[in-house]
């Protein structure tokens, strides 16, 4: 389990941030939940609105690629710039920032370090079920 803290936030930021300098963005949409916080963040650093929703030409961020599920359906019907802090496989049409383990659990700052071992535990068993 890893426990990120505020000031790696802060790199991450930095480092979008770098990468989307000079890039003509229309704004900024964060995926829910991991994704606002990010979303936010960006907004002000780059100087671009907030948006509530996918238009073509803006950036698009989220905290962790897992499984995909929810990245790959914008990715395939938006022309978009695309950032994950985390990613647990190598990035193919997406940027992210670092590249993890899979099994890696990973506490973000905005989340309760003290629930997340009740987390982890219950995304385990809900990846483990056979449908």
């Amino acid at each position: 389990m890893r426990i990120l803290k505020w000031e790696e936030f802060n790199s991450c930021i930095k480092s979008i941030t770098y990468a989307c300098k000079g890039k003509n963005l229309t704004g900024v949409y964060g995926i829910p939940r991991g994704g606002l916080c990010l979303a936010v963040a960006l907004s002000h650093s780059l100087n671009i609105p907030l948006i509530t929703e996918v238009k073509s030409g803006c950036l698009v961020v989220d905290d962790v690629y897992e499984t995909g599920k929810t990245l790959n359906q914008i990715l395939e019907t938006h022309a978009v710039t695309t950032f994950v802090w985390f990613s647990k496989t190598k990035p193919q049409g997406w940027n992210a920032v670092e590249v993890t383990n899979a099994d890696k659990w990973l506490v973000f700052p905005w989340e309760d370090s003290n629930l997340a071992k009740k987390d982890m535990h219950e995304y385990q068993l809900s990846r483990s079920k056979t449908i």
